[in-house]
């Protein structure tokens, strides 16, 4: 008897431990749901079209409906300012927060940036919407997403796609300049989201 109830134990923190280990998972979009695309000129599209801006795209491929919420120049900062009313006009059942490039830019330190992003996802659970997080790189030679975004993520329990804009910004054929993507990066950018929506059970 003792030797069963080892085992069951030790059965039932393997599970835990994996459970721990898995990726956070969103929960399933209705077709209503509504999606909120909450970033700077990457979001907004700056480099291409607004049909070709990767909401847009991202919107024909789900059949669902994305708000395209990208300011140009954005900051974690400013974007935490108006965030509220985004939430409050949109009342989204999603949100895929792209915020940071432009406090790397800024030279802004890392540790304002990834509180500020904290404060985000805070703010956007309180409103009753999930959050998935999309990292940007740092804008130099080689630079891949800065640690900050997969710290919050693990924090947080939050879904992050941490490599398209950094796959997207290295390939001269997908960019319009030096940090913005064109009309085929975005929409490499849309079909790599809608993929990881798939995945991580939204869709």
């Amino acid at each position: 008897m003792q030797l069963a109830s080892r085992f069951f134990i030790a059965v039932c923190v393997a599970v835990l431990l994996a459970a721990c280990d898995r990726a956070p998972t969103l929960p399933k979009l209705s077709s209503h749901d509504v999606i909120v695309a909450f970033g700077d000129s990457l979001t907004h599209g700056t480099g291409a079209s607004s049909d070709t801006a990767y909401p847009a795209v991202l919107a024909s491929l789900t059949g669902r409906t994305v708000i395209n919420a990208g300011v140009p120049g954005d900051t974690t900062s400013s974007g935490l300012q108006r965030l509220p009313a985004v939430l409050a006009e949109h009342q989204p059942r999603l949100v895929l927060l792209c915020l940071g490039g432009n406090d790397m830019l800024g030279k802004q330190s890392e540790a304002a940036t990834e509180n500020n992003l904290r404060l985000l996802v805070q703010t956007i659970r309180a409103s009753g919407a999930e959050v998935m997080l999309i990292a940007v790189p740092e804008p130099k030679l080689f630079g891949g997403a800065p640690d900050f975004y997969s710290r919050v993520a693990e924090e947080m329990r939050l879904p992050l796609e941490d490599d398209v804009f950094n796959e997207v910004l290295k390939d001269n054929r997908l960019k319009a300049d030096p940090i913005h993507a064109n009309a085929a990066g975005y929409r490499v950018v849309a079909e790599r989201l809608a993929e990881f929506l798939q995945e991580a059970g939204a869709l």
